[in-house]
């Protein structure tokens, strides 16, 4: 009975132990040993993540996060996200280039108090209106540049301006008054090239170069640049251009003779 126990013992409950023990520690190996790793499930991000109206506004962020601002110059230029305002300054910004942005309008308060200005540049924007006081406080401001716009009228400028930039506009004599520029006594260069100007505003005896090319000025007279005294001499003036404009010059042959140089470029 003894050895009938023992032979089922080792050939039938033996192996089936041995088996499962196997079994078992088959299972046990395979179990992971590290902890799982979470990532985001980039599908299901928040709309406010992706969508740029959420992003912040230019005239939300601070002027110099925005721009950079180096020894009193500012440099707006190309800014991301779109400017479409002046933006506030540093009190102590003595040249601002804002150009190529989305400004529409430049308002009375914009330069209320930034009288250290002496130069401002906002080439190539969307410039359609600009408050007549604009620039009314900045009396130390030498450089202004507006070429590039969609303006049709000029505000009061100040009177210490040398150089003044509006080519590429929409200007009309009824927006530009006849004494615009004549006060301007420091004024050097006047660029109004590629307008709409149907004739020439009166011009102050500081200036050294004036551009009126590319607009629709038909008639000159002995008193345009000259005022009508045949010896009256524009010492200052070495530069003048009206090509790209119906004027025929050989019709005004009295109206140049104060210049020291005919003016330069294609006539008719």
């Amino acid at each position: 009975m003894m050895q009938l126990r023992t032979l089922i013992f080792t050939s039938v409950l033996l192996p089936w132990i041995l088996s499962s023990a196997a079994k078992e520690e088959y299972v046990e190996v395979r179990k992971p040993t590290t902890d799982t790793v979470n990532f985001p499930d980039y599908d299901t991000l928040r709309d406010s993540d992706t969508d740029p109206a959420a992003a912040p506004r230019a005239d939300e962020m601070p002027t110099c996060l925005l721009c950079v601002c180096l020894s009193g110059s500012v440099y707006c230029e190309e800014v991301s996200p779109e400017m479409s305002a002046i933006p506030a300054l540093p009190k102590e910004t003595a040249h601002l280039y804002a150009r190529f942005n989305k400004i529409t309008k430049i308002r009375n308060k914009d330069f209320a108090d930034m009288a250290t200005l002496k130069t401002i540049d906002l080439t190539g924007n969307l410039i359609a209106e600009i408050e007549d006081g604009a620039f009314s406080k900045l009396s130390d401001l030498e450089e202004l540049i507006l070429a590039e716009n969609r303006l049709t009228k000029l505000p009061m400028l100040p009177t210490k301006l040398v150089s003044f930039n509006a080519n590429f506009n929409h200007l009309k004599t009824q927006g530009v008054k006849a004494t615009a520029f004549k006060k301007l006594t420091r004024l050097a260069y006047l660029y109004l090239g590629n307008n709409e100007l149907t004739a020439v505003p009166q011009l102050p005896e500081s200036l050294h170069a004036v551009h009126l090319h590319n607009n629709n000025i038909s008639t000159v007279t002995d008193e345009t640049f000259c005022k009508g005294n045949s010896h009256y001499i524009r010492t200052n003036l070495d530069e003048l251009r009206l090509d790209g404009n119906p004027v025929v010059l050989s019709k005004h042959p009295n109206s140049f003779i104060c210049l020291q140089s005919l003016p330069i470029g294609w006539y008719n």
